[in-house]
């Protein structure tokens, strides 16, 4: 089987963070996706194992970043390689809070969501929250990264705890 075929679907780079109680978790997800319009509601999948998981189950909301081309690969290694459960993610960096408190930076960013998680759905690995828009906001014109943009240009890696991640 050659797995490599699903490096052929099509997503975005996202950063998707949360507050509970002034516990921060931040990391960089390739599963943000629109669900439905009508509520308007965005699903994001994240490993059990990152410190983020656990915040937004106790926040029971988060914010979703689209990132853009502009972001460099330190910029992805910041948010994307690195615990929040040990590192502030967002020190030295502007830092802005969405309506229901949640952190993001707006520097390499295209736009921001609120989201308060309406359901989750545990799938092994990683759980699948969906949430229900609150406020979103466009950051910037520039173009989003996609994943193969991440793969082919900046030659990035998918990291293990990704859901992407195929050894």
């Amino acid at each position: 089987m050659d797995t490599t075929a699903l490096f052929r679907f099509t997503s975005g780079l996202y950063v998707v963070s949360s507050d509970a109680d002034g516990e921060v978790g931040a990391c960089i997800i390739n599963t943000g996706l629109q669900l439905t319009s009508n509520p308007l509601q965005v699903e994001v999948v994240i490993n059990k194992q990152n410190h983020t998981e656990r915040v937004i189950e106790r926040a029971g909301h988060f914010a979703l970043t689209v990132i853009t081309e502009k972001a460099d690969m330190p910029y992805i290694g910041r948010f994307g390689f690195r615990s929040s459960a040990t590192f502030d993610k967002f020190e030295g960096w502007k830092t802005m809070r969405t309506v229901l408190g949640d952190p993001y930076t707006p520097e390499c960013a295209a736009a921001v969501i609120a989201c308060d998680v309406v359901k989750s759905l545990d799938v092994g690995t990683h759980v699948i929250f969906v949430g229900e828009l609150k406020d979103a906001e466009v950051l910037s014109s520039d173009e989003p990264m996609t994943y193969a943009y991440y793969h082919s240009v900046l030659k990035g890696k998918t990291p293990p705890k990704a859901s992407s991640y195929v050894g």
